[in-house]
């Protein structure tokens, strides 16, 4: 596996780590109803959706320059 492939596959498993992250801040707040977990929770998902957009434009640019097809 190349480099840039390596890449892909590491942020797509960082977004479903902090989506994990996330899903799991908000059991703790029901559970507890701290709410210290809830702006874990909403920071998780902030992440998630950058990492996304990270990824697609990584996969783009990389397309773009025919690295990848």
């Amino acid at each position: 596996m190349s480099l840039k492939g390596f890449h892909i596959v590491f942020i797509t498993f960082s977004t479903l780590l902090a989506f994990g992250c996330g899903i799991w801040c908000l059991q703790l707040v029901q559970a507890t109803g701290a709410a210290g977990y809830t702006v874990g929770a909403i920071c998780s998902f902030f992440a998630a959706l950058g990492l996304v957009v990270y990824g697609f434009w990584f996969y783009r640019k990389m397309k773009r320059l025919g690295i990848f097809t």
